[in-house]
């Protein structure tokens, strides 16, 4: 084989994955497009959502910025050198990581320490299996932190929350991928798709499941019976009204495939894999001699060329534009802002989450967050020609993981202004209210569209954590973000949960 033209290919498949949507996925999300009301917070989050698609093909930068754990489905013809394949793979995977096309995203387990690669065990994940043709097939998803958080396994029967008794059967199935859908909400970068593993022991159900993703989203269940229920969940998820970015609405998912497994007696589960709509996955074909592409999978002439249709603002209603200098904002500018207001910030921002919530909690801040804004941000970030940092790819990241530390992490601090992606909880609820401050949701995945809006790397803290969860002190023009959790107490994160939560129960009945 010609190793040369083989990585050129590997890597060429890793870029395209990264910035460039498949066309069933295009067309999936542009009929949930034309199906949202463009006037709600919803469809206006769906149209910045395509015009972010059309961005990342014109930058060839990610499509979001968290680029997610690569994992590849390798078929090989009988006697391929699969040592020599994976060492390829792995090579072209750090330098699409030094290009900037994947973020750094690979952490020791113990010590959090970043590789600065994303090599390292267990990183990428391979999976090889032989068939008895000529070609090379190597498949690769790129499924980000948030939704994978969002992946849900049952163990039936149970108990589930609107639902009652699921039990060991048909309808218990279909109770656990409904349920699957609403436990999501935002959190997942909704609208999304979900693959769905019935039975097997725990590890193959999660694996099977995975593997539905790499099914095509208008294809059709050779069983009859997985069909009837692919169409059931995607005639019925929308109901829930959990809508784009879980801000409530009329398209909650965009794709539904089922598999199944034989399972032991004493066991049954039920395991779901969540995708956000930034489903990144391609495929190739590859000549076994000369190492070069045959085909590309998931593409055709049907998909949608230019998928953003016209303006686009973070959501309708009112703007409130906000000037942030080094002093910050005071209460005051704060109590004026309401649950469903959108905020457009020019000035200064510092992006922190996972590491640097937990280390502000037993040391002093890298910088004065007080009246500042905070940002669930890990962004792909590398060094230009001249040697300054830059930022390409800055979508916010899942912000329930900071719960147990945003409350207290304000309160030290004095910044005024929390940004993520899927609203946070009680306890920080009672901090915006105590301390005067509010919870911005900007739009998951939005990765190119958010870095537009940087127009400057101002300074660097504790840049040891590597560069996704290191301080980052940013100057930003009209940033966009709706305001989701007020300082009155208002929360539209708990309304659209509650109010799901009740649309669920109407599937409890068989």
């Amino acid at each position: 084989m010609n190793s040369s033209n083989l990585k050129q290919s590997i890597y060429q498949l890793i870029v395209e994955t990264s910035t460039n949507l498949p066309s069933d996925v295009r067309r999936a999300v542009q009929a949930g497009n034309n199906r949202e009301d463009k006037t709600s917070k919803s469809g206006t989050a769906m149209s910045t959502i395509t015009r972010n698609i059309d961005m990342a093909c014109e930058n060839v930068g990610p499509i979001c910025q968290d680029t997610g754990m690569p994992t590849f489905e390798i078929h090989t013809p009988i006697g391929t050198d699969q040592i020599e394949i994976e060492e390829i793979i792995k090579e072209q995977i750090a330098l699409a990581t030094k290009n900037g096309k994947l973020r750094t995203n690979s952490v020791d387990s113990i010590d959090g320490t970043n590789t600065g690669n994303n090599l390292g065990p267990g990183t990428p994940v391979i999976h090889f299996k032989q068939w008895r043709k000529n070609d090379i097939e190597i498949k690769l998803i790129l499924k980000g932190g948030g939704c994978e958080n969002k992946n849900i396994q049952y163990s039936l029967p149970m108990e589930l929350e609107h639902l009652g008794k699921a039990g060991r059967d048909l309808d218990g199935i279909r109770k656990c991928i409904m349920h699957s859908v609403w436990q999501a909400q935002g959190q997942g970068c909704s609208a999304g798709f979900i693959g769905v593993g019935i039975g097997g022991d725990r590890t193959t159900g999660y694996a099977l499941a995975k593997e539905q993703l790499f099914r095509e989203v208008d294809d059709v269940n050779p069983d009859p019976i997985l069909a009837n229920l692919e169409t059931y969940v995607m005639e019925n998820a929308d109901k829930l009204k959990i809508g784009t970015m879980g801000f409530g609405g009329d398209v909650t998912l965009l794709g539904c495939k089922i598999g199944k497994n034989n399972r032991l007696p004493a066991s049954f589960f039920v395991s779901v894999a969540y995708n956000c709509w930034a489903y990144r996955r391609l495929g190739v074909l590859i000549d076994a001699n000369t190492g070069e592409i045959n085909q590309w999978q998931y593409r055709d002439a049907a998909e949608p060329k230019q998928m953003y249709e016209g303006p686009s603002s973070t959501s309708t209603g009112n703007i409130i534009p906000l000037e942030i200098d080094e002093n910050g904002l005071t209460e005051m500018d704060i109590r004026k802002i309401k649950a469903g207001d959108i905020v457009e910030i020019s000035g200064i921002m510092f992006t922190g989450r996972d590491a640097m919530h937990h280390y502000i909690m037993e040391h002093d801040a890298p910088f004065n967050l007080n009246g500042g804004v905070i940002y669930h941000c890990g962004p792909v970030i590398n060094k230009d020609e001249n040697g300054k940092w830059k930022i390409t790819a800055a979508g916010p990241t899942t912000s329930s993981r900071e719960e147990p530390y945003q409350a207290d992490v304000m309160k030290k601090t004095g910044a005024r202004i929390v940004m993520g992606k899927g609203g946070m909880g009680p306890k920080t609820l009672k901090g915006l209210q105590e301390h005067g401050g509010i919870y911005l949701n900007a739009i998951g995945g939005a990765a190119q569209y958010y870095a537009e809006c940087i127009k400057e790397v101002l300074d660097v803290g504790c840049l040891d954590f590597g560069t996704p969860e290191a301080m980052w002190k940013l100057r930003v023009e009209k940033f966009q973000a709706i305001c989701t959790m007020d300082s009155h107490g208002n929360s539209l994160h708990k309304e659209v949960l509650e109010s799901s939560g009740e649309l669920l129960k109407q599937f409890a009945v068989k």
